[in-house]
């Protein structure tokens, strides 16, 4: 099956759809998400990539992230993603969205409108080995702590992600 991303402009209005791979080899700006999960402890639910994804393969992020498919909402797509990456099936509310832009080593470009969506759950995820290589619920200093020790360890969208969640959940 051949994935399209919706096309926006800097306001997230769409202009158009595309075949996802084609939107990142050319980088054009296009709508994405990022889940945060967070437990009754405040933990947060991070997960590492498949050694197999097409790029930032064996990186640490956040809990799922995706893109909406045409005529699907974000809230919708978040969903729907974190049930088939995570195996869970959250109340996600959206809090704040970016745009960023990134130039990967093997030539692919993330160029998005990220909106950034939390949930609380004290589940423990059932994954899909394809999306996740596996996963663990860290506290937030101890994952800060860890952000500046091993920056190298942690996906872009999530280094870019991350500061604003906080900034909104503060």
């Amino acid at each position: 099956m051949v994935d399209y991303v919706v096309l926006v402009n800097k306001k997230d209005q769409e202009i158009g759809t595309m075949e996802k791979m084609e939107a990142h080899q050319k980088g054009l700006l296009h709508r994405a998400f990022s889940v945060f999960i967070l437990n009754s402890k405040g933990e947060m639910l991070i997960h590492r990539r498949a050694l197999g994804k097409y790029h930032s393969p064996g990186l640490w992020t956040n809990t799922c992230c995706s893109h909406p498919r045409p005529n699907e909402t974000v809230l919708d797509a978040a969903n729907r993603r974190l049930d088939e990456e995570m195996g869970m099936g959250e109340s996600l509310s959206e809090v704040v969205s970016f745009v960023y832009h990134h130039k990967f080593d093997n030539g692919l470009v993330e160029h998005e409108f990220d909106h950034i969506l939390t949930g609380i759950s004290d589940a423990l995820p059932s994954i899909n080995e394809d999306e996740v290589d596996s996963y663990k619920y860290m506290g937030i200093e101890e994952l800060e702590q860890s952000m500046k020790q091993n920056p190298d360890d942690y996906s872009i969208w999530f280094k870019l992600a991350y500061p604003k969640l906080k900034a909104h959940l503060s």
